[in-house]
């Protein structure tokens, strides 16, 4: 039997409530999502790859057909790696479509089984990114809307407030 698998890739520096979001949404629309946390020492991320691993582990556990896997190679050799052809993007903005449709363009070029899906996030979330996250924490801003429990809590070690 044959499944319909779909690889949710990103750094998720710390995983967000938008980030839950989709990865529920495509849960539904699946039968196996593969939340694929990126090695990206590029971006020089605040968590360990080990640390982002286990807090989308974490924070995705309630899901049954999610599973989540650090990688640090080709995207479109993951893909194949767990015998998949899709990845899930999510778009907050319109801005974030430019770069997402010239991505996926490239990996289409790289693999032409490869397939891009993209998802909008909940209205109420579309705001929400890491980055703005990691930076409301750095300053000791109340960042519990935006992020489960445990990545609050973590934060809040990280930074020591």
């Amino acid at each position: 039997m044959r499944t319909n698998t779909v690889i949710y890739p990103g750094t998720f520096d710390p995983i967000t409530n938008g980030h839950v979001d989709l990865t529920e949404r495509a849960a539904r629309l699946f039968d196996r999502v593969v939340v694929a946390i990126a090695h990206s020492e590029k971006k020089t991320p605040l968590f360990s790859l080990e640390e982002r691993v286990d807090l989308c582990r974490s924070c995705l556990s309630h899901l049954d057909n999610v599973e989540v896997e650090g990688f640090g190679i080709l995207l479109t050799h993951f893909v194949q790696s767990k015998g998949a052809h899709c990845v899930l993007r999510g778009l907050r903005a319109v801005a974030d479509f430019e770069y997402e449709f010239q991505l996926a363009n490239m990996n289409r070029a790289m693999n032409p089984e490869f397939e891009s899906v993209f998802l909008t996030p909940s209205e109420h979330l579309s705001y929400i990114s890491s980055s703005l996250v990691r930076e409301i924490a750095s300053l000791d801003g109340d960042i519990t809307p935006f992020v489960p429990g445990q990545v609050a809590q973590a934060l809040q070690e990280k930074f020591g407030n």
